[in-house]
């Protein structure tokens, strides 16, 4: 994945236009404090894997950067975030010999379901699986990266065109066609201009107005949202509508905070989505 740039010269893109139980109580909290703070109760509510998606397609043409070779493994990392902050996986507990965030194996919280089907695929896989496996082996393994033949059936297929379905169905994208010559590619435009909008207006704000020196002290899906935006490599590109002294100021925080010390980072999580949070950066973060 590349890391966030200085910018050289301001860039003339116009500003985009867009456990049963406690742990179902926890997440709604959260959720309360998000909608609290974007200002809008009634905003369309997305996963965080729709807000990626969201994030890296391109406006007009429908579709997300052919040179973008981290999308996929950071919308795998979005299933798991997004699974652990709804309670349903967690990080094994640490035990006398301790671990680093990355060592520790994918635990089932609750297999209750979720009522989305790519999240419900995924935990129907973490279940089922036989020894656990880390963050990092399960990224790889829904993204289909594995020489293992006998893994290969936790690839979780067309997971973009399925994300950008769900979308269309929410009346943030619509559907069309594009020609390129020796092949016809489904795109899907953006036609929800406002619903960019806040999910931009949101991730510039964390690193700008409502920053916190302290990322722990973030909403947990606000930083689950900069720590997926960084490891798909749509981060910066959600920032080029910024101003060059805001640009400049919102990479730099970016990039101390999502490029530094991820043990360090780690050491202070008070929650076990934070923990999966972290252990994804890692994951996203691997050289």
């Amino acid at each position: 994945m590349t890391t966030l740039t200085k910018r050289s010269r301001r860039t003339d893109a116009p500003i985009s236009t867009e456990s049963r139980g406690q742990e179902e109580e926890e997440e709604q909290k959260s959720r309360a404090t998000e909608e609290e703070e974007d200002g809008d109760s009634k905003a369309l509510r997305l996963t965080l894997m729709e807000e990626i998606l969201l994030l890296g397609l391109k406006d007009k043409e429908g579709y997300t950067s052919f040179w973008n070779d981290c999308i996929s493994s950071g919308l795998r990392g979005a299933m798991l975030v997004e699974l652990a902050l709804r309670g349903r996986i967690q990080l094994q507990p640490q035990s006398m010999r301790r671990k680093t965030l990355s060592e520790r194996k994918v635990m089932l919280k609750s297999d209750a379901p979720t009522g989305d089907v790519l999240l419900d695929e995924t935990l129907k896989h973490i279940k089922n699986t036989e020894p656990a496996e880390t963050v990092a082996s399960w990224i790889d393994l829904l993204t289909g990266e594995t020489w293992n033949p006998l893994k290969m059936h936790f690839q979780l297929p067309q997971v973009r065109e399925r994300l950008a379905k769900s979308l269309v169905e929410k009346g943030v994208l619509t559907t069309g066609k594009q020609n390129f010559v020796l092949f016809d590619m489904t795109t899907h435009p953006l036609v929800n201009e406002k619903e960019k909008e806040r999910l931009l207006q949101r991730l510039q704000a964390s690193l700008l107005d409502r920053w916190t020196n302290e990322p722990h002290r973030l909403p947990r899906r606000t930083l689950a949202l900069l720590v997926l935006a960084h490891g798909s490599d749509v981060l910066e590109r959600s920032l080029t509508s910024l101003p060059d002294d805001r640009y400049e100021i919102a990479s730099r925080r970016a990039k101390d905070m999502l490029e530094g010390d991820i043990k360090q980072q780690s050491i202070k999580v008070t929650t076990p989505a934070e923990e999966v949070i972290w252990a994804v950066s890692a994951a996203l973060n691997r050289a």
